[in-house]
């Protein structure tokens, strides 16, 4: 069993290919991409923000970013090189947003290498869109692990997921009738609970919300992460010296 049908990078080629990169990431294109926008802004993004989008794709929610920020404050990184130059090639230059983008600022990586990316400032956004969705938690956790340095204190990392609540019962299919999704404990799409964030971030400098509706029409639900200045006291190991 693959992780997620994302990491099928042939499959996801030769859709890239055959001109079908928008439904690679999921479609609804124009109606997610605008949705996730238009949240960040009302949660205080600024144009002289640096932002990273975490699985950007072929730049669903990229493109609205890159003409609202400053030149160059954009940032994605994502699993499949075929899905960045699709987006780079056929979703920015017709727009006329390339020469805001330094290409560089698209990595291909699938281990979360953030440091990799070209900036010496760290990040005071980010954004994962549709991708805790499709990881194990223990994905989750690296992306968080290795966040942790590139974002600013106070900054803000915004994800959507598939919220399990406490009183479904976790270890079975649920379905969402938003949007008619079964989701599934421990294969893609996965769905978590509360509880299974706060886990992902233990003994890291790193508080999250409690999961939003925030009207996403496949029903995925939505968490802030904030960037603090240290590790939580009670996630720090105690001095017995």
């Amino acid at each position: 069993m693959t992780i997620s049908n994302y990491y099928d990078l042939d499959s996801i080629r030769q859709t890239v290919e055959r001109g079908g990169h928008r439904g690679a990431v999921g479609g609804m294109w124009e109606e997610v991409g605008l949705l996730t926008f238009r949240y960040l802004v009302a949660k205080g993004l600024r144009p002289e923000m640096k932002v990273l989008d975490v699985g950007c794709g072929c730049l669903r929610v990229g493109i609205h970013l890159v003409d609202f920020l400053d030149s160059g404050n954009y940032f994605g990184i994502d699993l499949s090189e075929d899905l960045l130059e699709a987006g780079y090639q056929h979703e920015l230059v017709p727009l006329g947003l390339q020469t805001k983008v330094p290409r560089g600022n698209l990595l291909c990586d699938g281990e979360f290498a953030f440091d990799r990316l070209p900036t010496d400032h760290h990040f005071d956004v980010a954004v994962a869109q549709s991708l805790f969705t499709h990881l194990p938690l223990n994905h989750i956790r690296l992306c968080m692990t290795n966040l942790t340095p590139v974002m600013v204190p106070g900054g803000s990392f915004h994800a959507t997921l598939f919220h399990c609540p406490d009183d479904a019962e976790w270890q079975r299919p649920l379905l969402h009738d938003r949007g008619g999704i079964t989701t599934h404990p421990a294969r893609d799409p996965y769905h978590y609970r509360a509880a299974d964030f706060r886990h992902a971030i233990h003994g890291l400098p790193w508080s999250v919300t409690e999961p939003a509706d925030w009207e996403h029409p496949r029903d995925q639900a939505i968490v802030t992460f904030e960037r603090l200045r240290s590790a939580p006291a009670s996630a720090r190991t105690p001095n017995l010296g």
